[in-house]
Formats: C-alpha cells, sequence, structure tokens
C-alpha cells in the first residue's frame, strides 16, 4: 500500500523524489502522481491526525481502481542466463510467461519484461562514486571490535560494543560504548550522536542489523518500527544499505576501520572497570581522532564539520526521542490485551482484530490501523492487574460498575427479609465484598427471570436448610419448583427422641419400629 502521509511529509523536508521513493518503497512515478494529485487539492504537510492513508487515497484518487498484481521478474536470474550461449531476452521471457501460467500469475508484456531487465542492467555495469552533500546523509554502524571491561567483584572481563557514527559529507564521526547491542542502546547512540553534531541529517543509513533492519530486501526493505518512529520524530528517513554491500556506506566502514585503530586499539593498555570511565577515555581519544589533518587534502573533520556541513543540519525537536517498543496482539473477546501480563482495555468493538501496541517507559498506547484506539498508564507491580475504562464496555457490561455492596442490600431490603438475609449471607462469606458481587446480580436476574414473591420464598425455604445458603441452592429450589410447594409440617420436638433440631427426622418419619 502507499504511503501517502510519508510521501507528503519527506517532501516537505525537501527531500528527492528518488529517495522518497526508496524510502517509502515505491516508484518515482508514483511519488510523482502523488505530490502533484496533493497539489491539486491543496493538501500539504502537516496534516490533521484525524486523516489516514484511505482518506488520503479517496481524497487524491477517488476514481482508482484496484489493479491486478503481475508477476515481476527475476532479474538477477535473467542476468545470469544472458550470459549463456544462445539465450535471448524472447527466450526468457517465453519461459517467464509459462512459468506464470502454471503458478496462477498474470505476467508483463515483452515490452515491460524488457524494461525491468534493462533497469537492472543500468544498475550493474558499473560503481558511482557519489559525491555527498551537506547535511544529507549519516552512516550509523557497530563496530566488530569490542573493548573489555572488569568487574570489581570478581575480576571478570564482559564486552563493551562500539556505535559508531559518521557524517558523509564530512567525515566527522561520533563514538559511544554499550553494554550490549539491544535496541534502546542503538536507538540511545543516535539520540547522542545527534545531540554532538547539533542537529539531525536528512537521511540515515544503518546496517541490515535486527535493530535496523527487521527484513532485509534489495527492494523492499522492513525498518524495525521503534527505529522509523525514532526518525520520524526527528525528522529524518532510514534507507539501509544492500546487503552485502558495503560501498553503500563507505564512509562509516572507513571510520570503523581507523576507530578500531587509532581509538579502540589505543585503549588496549589501559583497564576500565566501568562504562563511564570507558567512554570518558573514548571521547577524549574522539577529539584527537576528528582534529588530526586529512592526509590528502587540507583540514580535518573537524574544520570541514564546521565550515562546510553543521549550518545544513536540521535543527533537533525541542524533546528528545523518548524509545517505545512496538508489538502486535489481538483483542480477546474480554475487549483486553495482554503486554507484559497485564490487561488493558480497549472499545469492544475491535474484539478480534489485530492491533499495534506502542509500550513506552509510563504510557501503553494502542493503536489500530494508524489511528489511536486506546491509551492506558502503565501498570506496574503485581502480575495480572487490569485496568478497564468505562467507555470501552458495551453498555450491558456497564451496568455491573452502578453496583455495589451498598446498593445490593437496598435492593435486598426491598425486596424482602429472607432474600435481605440471603444477600448479606453471601457478600460476608468473602474475604472481599467484590468477589460475591457476581453471585450478588445473579439473585437480581434471578428476581427478573420467576419474580421477587418466588426468590423470596425460595430463600425462606433455603434459610430453613442452612443459615449460609449459597446461590446454586436458591437456583435448585426455584428451577425445580420447591418453593411452590407447601411447607412440611413442624415436628413435634417433646416426643422426638432422636435429635433436637427440627429438620432432622426420627424413626417415626421412616416407618421404624419404636422401642420403650
Amino acid at each position: 500500500m502507499t504511503k501517502y502521509r510519508e510521501i507528503l511529509r519527506l517532501h516537505s523536508q525537501g527531500i528527492s523524489n528518488r529517495s522518497i521513493a526508496t524510502a517509502c518503497q515505491c516508484s518515482r512515478n508514483t511519488v510523482a502522481e502523488v505530490l502533484k494529485e496533493a497539489s491539486v487539492h491543496t493538501i500539504s504537510w502537516p496534516l490533521p491526525e484525524d486523516i489516514t492513508e484511505g482518506n488520503l487515497r479517496e481524497i487524491l484518487f477517488p476514481n482508482r481502481q484496484n489493479v491486478t498484481n503481475r508477476k515481476i521478474p527475476d532479474s538477477e536470474y535473467l542476468h545470469k542466463e544472458l550470459a549463456k550461449s544462445g539465450v535471448t531476452l524472447s527466450l526468457l521471457w517465453n519461459e517467464y510467461c509459462e512459468t506464470c501460467r502454471l503458478n496462477g500469475d498474470i505476467p508483463f508484456m515483452y515490452s515491460q519484461f524488457c524494461r525491468y531487465y534493462r533497469k537492472y542492467a543500468q544498475t550493474t555495469k558499473a560503481t558511482m562514486r557519489i559525491s555527498r552533500k551537506p547535511g544529507e546523509l549519516t552512516e550509523v554502524d557497530w563496530a566488530g571490535t569490542t573493548v573489555g571491561l572488569i568487574n570489581d567483584f570478581n575480576f571478570e572481563t564482559s564486552p563493551a560494543y562500539v556505535f559508531v557514527a559518521c557524517l558523509a559529507c564530512s567525515q566527522y564521526t561520533y563514538v559511544e560504548a554499550f553494554p550490549s547491542m539491544k535496541a534502546e542502546h542503538w536507538i540511545e547512540g543516535h539520540k547522542n550522536a545527534f545531540k554532538h553534531f547539533g542537529g539531525v541529517t536528512r537521511i540515515l543509513v544503518p546496517d541490515n542489523l535486527k535493530t535496523g533492519v527487521e527484513k532485509a530486501s534489495r527492494y523492499n526493505p522492513v525498518i524495525n518500527k521503534t527505529y522509523q518512529e525514532m526518525a520520524e520524530h526527528y525528522g529524518s528517513v532510514v534507507i539501509p544499505a544492500r546487503v552485502r554491500k558495503p560501498r553503500d556506506k563507505p564512509n562509516a566502514e572507513g571510520a570503523v576501520g581507523i576507530i578500531t585503530t587509532w581509538i579502540i586499539a589505543a585503549l588496549r593498555h589501559q583497564q576500565f572497570f566501568s562504562l563511564v570511565d570507558l567512554n570518558v577515555a573514548i571521547q577524549q581519544k574522539l577529539v584527537e581522532f576528528n582534529e588530526r589533518p586529512f592526509q590528502k587534502k587540507p583540514g580535518s573533520r573537524l574544520s570541514a564539520f564546521l565550515d562546510e556541513e553543521k549550518h545544513f543540519l536540521m535543527p533537533l525537536p525541542t524533546s528528545p526521542y523518548v524509545i517505545a517498543t512496538w508489538m502486535q496482539a489481538t483483542v480477546q473477546h474480554d475487549y483486553h490485551i495482554n503486554v507484559d501480563k497485564m490487561h488493558y482495555s480497549v472499545p469492544y468493538e475491535y474484539i478480534k482484530c489485530e492491533v499495534d501496541i506502542r509500550v513506552t517507559l509510563n504510557v501503553v498506547e494502542v493503536f489500530y490501523e494508524g489511528n489511536r484506539i486506546a491509551s492506558h498508564k502503565k501498570l506496574k507491580g503485581i502480575i495480572g492487574q487490569k485496568t478497564t475504562l468505562p467507555e470501552h464496555m458495551p453498555d450491558n457490561h456497564k451496568q455491573y460498575l452502578e453496583w455495589n455492596s451498598d446498593r445490593f442490600i437496598e435492593w435486598a431490603d426491598k425486596a424482602g427479609p429472607s432474600i435481605l438475609m440471603t444477600i448479606k449471607s453471601v457478600l460476608a462469606s468473602h474475604k472481599v465484598a467484590q468477589q460475591g458481587y457476581r453471585s450478588a446480580m445473579a439473585f437480581v436476574k434471578l428476581a427478573d427471570k420467576y419474580s421477587i414473591e418466588r426468590l423470596e420464598t425460595a430463600c425462606t425455604r433455603a434459610l430453613t436448610y442452612s443459615p449460609s445458603p449459597s446461590l446454586k441452592s436458591v437456583k435448585t429450589i426455584l428451577k425445580t419448583g420447591q418453593d411452590k410447594c407447601e411447607h412440611e409440617p413442624e415436628l413435634d420436638l417433646t416426643t422426638s427422641k432422636t435429635s433436637a433440631h427440627s429438620y432432622t427426622r426420627g424413626a417415626d418419619y421412616y416407618g421404624g419400629k419404636k422401642y420403650d
């Protein structure tokens, strides 16, 4: 699906159509067409938050119909096959059409088939030497060499991983060590690098590591959602390097090699017992590294940065990015989702829908198709807690929120003395009164189903059996109609020799013999 909002956002930042097409995984013609229609309809960035991708598609292209997807030819395979004797594009197109027919796909016509291959062939004939524009691109990577940290207690050594960010134009570099290469440290490294540079470039070029790219692809890479959100916060765009193509980020690759020598190797004789001490030493060496003169041209990385690139960087936002974790979940039948074993409500209309969840340090947000549908304060402490907003509940479920112990007792007092005694007994049988609310509500529903008179009679009969009757016993009396039967005559306690309890039957009842 075309990312209309992202195209408009990147265009407002002055990014070229080619770069926008690469970032949004679409063609340049699509980008040009979207921008043209946006101009006709006077739509520009920023957009109102309530406008979704679907709304934009309806506004920009109201008459557009879905086009059947066609099978894109494998240009790399075609390139290899054409190197063989006697193989032509016409032959390969016939084979391609036959394969599509067998797989049920729709093939391209011969002209489009040839266009795909020629486009691929032109990009693979030579490697371009690109002169980077100032403030355009930052290349980021992890150094392959680690630095050892010594534990104070057992003197064991643990690795510290070195993050490197290099501006492509001036080659001005930022370096910092972290305890791991996890997503939070990857994002923290970017934030600190932007702060060190005093601005942000329009494009970020990472390697295809999992914290940056979820799915590496030559044509359609899938960017990690947290990384993408961070780039949007700083007004930048992520364009990862191609797999096994270090020439896509030569400055970072070169900086990693030089830093390994001039910073990591230069600190090999020192011992570090904390990450803070290590980063202090790294920053001292980094200053020397950036001020070191170039070998083949005048100036240094620092002077080139100050003179040529610093003024072209985009300004930093007013507040730094707060790292968030994204995940997906399906809304259950109780209109709640599970996040870290805590339960958060969403509107019941989204039951069985797959939603995106954004989790920060203090907030849990739920999104459906890009629209935020719920927001909760993050629960902490005991596992299994639940938070439910009344507006997320169906109307018939909201009734439960209006009932409490006082209202149950007030209702029972008006209904009848036996019902009142039974309700009080049910509420008192639990350590926490809320645990008995469901049972008390069941008595209310029994009164609606069988009438209050029958419920009063059933409770009276149940109380003759036990001072604390259960919901099950009352329900059984009503279901079997015992409340409609006449009460058994009371036993004469003066003649009964078997028991002092009125509900214990003696030998006379069962026809037994009497003994003097």
